[in-house]
Parts: structure tokens; C-alpha cells; sequence
């Protein structure tokens, strides 16, 4: 059984009620002195705060649950990363639960996990609730706030990218390269996130005010995922026209990549790619990608911020191209 604050009493002499003073910082009850005391005793039995026990008595708390999406992503850890940093400056612990793969189920029992103490909030990375699970959140008078992900409902507050302005800095990007036949891969654009919806649409109107015609096949929708590009790569192949893509995610990219090397397919020299993400995935292959590169680990720092500080207001963080060795200066 663990040290006690009745343990510490019996060690220094004095009151329970003058220990739990101190260890609670309750200052102008006890003396620096006594203070010293208690502390030493503390150090010297190996005293461990009970914060949980604590929290369920003043149903106050400093965790904030980070719910991640167990889709093969890999953009989450400098989201985290940057969680924990504002969390850290702000005397805030983090604790990380997994939301499975678009499962309802799976949803249900993070999101229970986390309810089920007290909380300081929850940020929710890339996760697209159900709307039975969106309920139970709002009916937990908890703070709460989506990363990597926008809404068209401005209530649901998020920090994320400007979607659209990915998808329209891409293709015109790709257009000035000197390409005309681009296609769009591995977005999901049924979801009740703006996320696909807002690429597709800043994608169109790229195209519109250069005055290219959007061919239907030109589109390949999937999941964010390596398979997806996979997928979408020997869709293409039947293409001849298309001579770039954008892809959904890295991921999506390095699937278009590696399918495209099984169909003795050149990049850039036979189809160029640009990727949305930017993470160092676009780095360690070859050749390296060039992308639309999110800013994740402010991402995150500022979702923590606005949760701690109880901003309601929703943000998009910057986004750059970021040049490499997957797109071809077409000559016209």
C-alpha cells in the first residue's frame, strides 16, 4: 500500500489536517518551517500525490484526453507533440485514447474512457464523430475541440488547415509547372467533414479560373490511406492524358509512388505528384515529394491553447509549398 498522508503525520508529529496543508499548498496555515519538514518527510517515505483521488474530490482536473484516429496516418505525433508542449507550460498532463478506424463502437468506448473522470477537456485529432457519439460529448459540458479537421457547422470549434486553399495552391502550383490534365486522388469527400469536400472544391476552382475542363475520371476518391494510392495509381494508368496528381495525403502519394515504379512508370518523368501533408515521409523516399505542407505541431500547440484558455473561435494554420523531386516543369 502506498504512503499516506496519515504516514507523514506520524513521521513529522504533526496534524493530518497541517500535512495536507502543505502538500496541497494551501498557503498562510503553516510555516516555512513546517513546510521543510513535511517535505523532507514526504521525499524521505516516498509520498506520491493520489491526482486521481484528488480530482474526483474537487471535480476539478488537469488532464486533458487526446482521442486519435487509428487510420494509418502519420501526421499525429507532431500534432502531439505540440499538444504536450502548450500542456507543459500550462501545468496540464495528457493522456492519449484511440478512436479506431471511422468505428462508431470504437468511438463510443474512447470517448467513455475519458468521460468517465473528471477532465480538463478533449481534443479530438482527425476524428469524425458519429453523430450519436457527437451527442454524448456535447452532453458532458466538457470542453472540446477538433484538430486536423473542419466542419461546416462553425459550433463544432476546430483548428486545422484552410482545405480549400490546400487543394487551390496545389493545382495551381501543378498548372504553372506547365500541366493541364491533373488528377485528385485519395480524398474522401462523403464524409460530414469539410476536409475532402473543401480540397475538391479549391481543386475546381483552380482548374476553372485557368480554364481547364474537369474530366470526371480525373478524380479518384478514397481514404487518406497507402492503398487508396495504390488504387488510385492503377486507375490512372489507364489514363494516358493525366500527367499529375495531387494526392490526398503523403501516404496516398507513396502508394501512387510505388504502384507507378510496378508499371514501369517514371516520376516526374512520365507523371509528376504533389502531396498534402508535407511529413517527413516526402523526405525518405525517392524521389523525394514535393507537397502542400501543413503546419501540425502548431496545429496542435494552438488546439491546446484555445481549449485551455476556453477561445471559441476556430483557426486554420499556415500552409507552403514545399519543393523537392516529384514535379516536372512541363514546356509548352
Amino acid at each position: 500500500m502506498g504512503v499516506t498522508i496519515k504516514d507523514i503525520a506520524k513521521e513529522t508529529g504533526f496534524s493530518v489536517a497541517t500535512v495536507s496543508r502543505v502538500l496541497s499548498n494551501k498557503v498562510g496555515f503553516f510555516s516555512q518551517d513546517t513546510a521543510a519538514v513535511v517535505n523532507a518527510a514526504a521525499t524521505k517515505l516516498g509520498y506520491k500525490k493520489n491526482m486521481a483521488a484528488t480530482e474526483l474530490v474537487t471535480q476539478k482536473s488537469s488532464v486533458i484526453a487526446v482521442i486519435v484516429n487509428s487510420t494509418k496516418t502519420n501526421f499525429s505525433d507532431p500534432i502531439i507533440e505540440g499538444i504536450q508542449q502548450k500542456a507543459a507550460e500550462s501545468d496540464k498532463r495528457v493522456i492519449i485514447l484511440y478512436a479506431g478506424d471511422h468505428d462508431a463502437t470504437s468511438q463510443r468506448r474512447a470517448l467513455s474512457t475519458a468521460l468517465e473522470r473528471p477532465i480538463a477537456g478533449v481534443l479530438l485529432l482527425s476524428v469524425d464523430l458519429f453523430e450519436e457519439n457527437l451527442q454524448l460529448l456535447k452532453t458532458a459540458q466538457v470542453p472540446f475541440r477538433f484538430i486536423s479537421i473542419s466542419f461546416k457547422d462553425s459550433a463544432l470549434n476546430y483548428v486545422a488547415s484552410d482545405d480549400q486553399q490546400i487543394g487551390y495552391l496545389a493545382t495551381k502550383y501543378l498548372i504553372k509547372m506547365g500541366h493541364r490534365c491533373i488528377g485528385l486522388a485519395g480524398i474522401d469527400i462523403e464524409s460530414s467533414a469539410h476536409t475532402g469536400k473543401m480540397r475538391l472544391a479549391g481543386y475546381k476552382r483552380a482548374l476553372a479560373e485557368n480554364n481547364i475542363p474537369l474530366q470526371k475520371n480525373w478524380i479518384q476518391t478514397g481514404n487518406y490511406s497507402y492503398e487508396a494510392g495504390l488504387l488510385a495509381m492503377q486507375n490512372y494508368s489507364n489514363q494516358k492524358c493525366i500527367s499529375a496528381v495531387i494526392t490526398g495525403s503523403d501516404l496516398v502519394g507513396i502508394g501512387l509512388l510505388n504502384q507507378a515504379a510496378k508499371l514501369h512508370l517514371s516520376i516526374p518523368d512520365d507523371l509528376s505528384l504533389i502531396t498534402i501533408d508535407g511529413t517527413y515521409l516526402c523526405r525518405i523516399v525517392q524521389p523525394q515529394l514535393t507537397s502542400v505542407t501543413q503546419d501540425f505541431y502548431h496545429m496542435g500547440y494552438l488546439g491546446a491553447e484555445y481549449l485551455i484558455s476556453d477561445q471559441q473561435q476556430n483557426a486554420f494554420t499556415d500552409v507552403k509549398i514545399s519543393e523537392r523531386e516529384s514535379v516536372k516543369k512541363l514546356t509548352l
